[in-house]
């Protein structure tokens, strides 16, 4: 434990004074009464309020000091820790179009991409997982990161208002998408390099085409698993309209073929699911790969550790209070 206001701990200063005065000056201000010969109360026992009598004093003492390490604000040690593991870099690409609100997968098939992929990487703690979304543009949602719990909590917030909001155009750029998750995984050393891409169009948007990404990816001896989401023909869509939402068929336009193509030119696999059960089946072919060595170095944040001096203070203070005006209680 350390303190982050150190300089605090001079106020115990104070105590000296405050133990002079109390024991040479303080006693000699209380009242007295004179007596012929205290020789009968020599050697009389000593009730229980006479040993306790300087017990207020020595719980004012106390909750001072615990005061002043409150002040002191003690905190709990920043400490890295290193350790060696097995495990994979995986970047997963997202679709987040507004077509992802179709719902031939239950209950929609962003929030079934999302249910699975949070599965996959609850399953596999020792990967190196990050998160590209891509509409008619792409950004990195999440960088690779072995903290599952940031990423499981952002991979939650996607939601696929964000063209609706102005923060990316929508459209599917199939090419932008896998050009930013490979961009995450060209500096990697593990031995097995992975993208998995899932959307539900074809290609409509972006500067690159998905087979320049691709061939930058072969490059780069990353591994492309490519999936299409949807029916075979068409989905139902729910449609805003006045009052309320109204439920139009919508075509399914995944293009099968640069899917493939991608998967082919990467040594990877190209899968099309059209419900919840395949897109779960589709994940587990990842935990066929091999596994490469990393080292990991998780960081330990600072904590404020005040709060039990803070109680023990206010409990000293509060007993010393009590018993100062009650069984302990001087008179006058």
């Amino acid at each position: 434990m350390e303190f982050a206001n150190k300089e605090y701990f001079l106020l115990l200063l104070l105590l000296i004074p405050y133990l002079f005065w109390y024991f040479m000056y303080r006693r000699k201000s209380e009242p007295t009464l004179r007596m012929g010969d205290t020789n009968a109360y020599r050697y009389a026992p000593k009730s229980w309020r006479m040993k306790l009598l300087n017990l207020p004093m020595l719980l004012r003492l106390a909750a001072f000091t615990l005061l002043v390490v409150v002040l002191a604000r003690p905190q709990t040690r920043n400490s890295w820790s290193e350790r060696t593991t097995e495990g994979i870099d995986i970047m997963l690409a997202m679709d987040v179009s507004t077509s992802m609100l179709a719902e031939d997968l239950k209950p929609n098939r962003m929030e079934a991409a999302k249910s699975v992929a949070s599965e996959f990487i609850a399953d596999r703690p020792n990967d190196n997982i990050g998160l590209t979304i891509f509409a008619g543009e792409a950004f990195t949602q999440c960088p690779m990161t072995t903290d599952h719990t940031s990423l499981l909590n952002l991979l939650q917030g996607v939601r696929t208002d964000i063209t609706a909001s102005g923060l990316m155009s929508d459209g599917t750029a199939v090419g932008m998408g896998l050009a930013n998750a490979v961009s995450r995984l060209k500096n990697s050393k593990a031995k097995s390099k992975v993208v998995i891409l899932l959307t539900d169009g074809s290609n409509n948007m972006g500067d690159l085409s998905p087979m320049t990404s691709a061939q930058i990816a072969k490059s780069l001896g990353i591994r492309v698993y490519t999936i299409g989401v949807g029916t075979n023909k068409a989905a139902p869509y729910p449609m805003p309209v006045a009052g309320g939402v109204q439920y139009v068929n919508i075509p399914v336009e995944i293009d099968t073929k640069t899917l493939s193509d991608i998967a082919a030119a990467t040594d990877g696999n190209f899968y099309r699911a059209t419900n919840n059960h395949e897109l779960k089946q589709i994940y587990k072919d990842i935990d066929k790969l091999e596994k490469s060595k990393m080292d990991v170095k998780k960081f330990s944040k600072r904590h404020e550790a005040f709060l039990p001096f803070a109680i023990a203070a206010f409990v000293a203070l509060l007993l010393e209070i009590l018993l100062r005006t009650t069984v302990l209680r001087r008179i006058p």
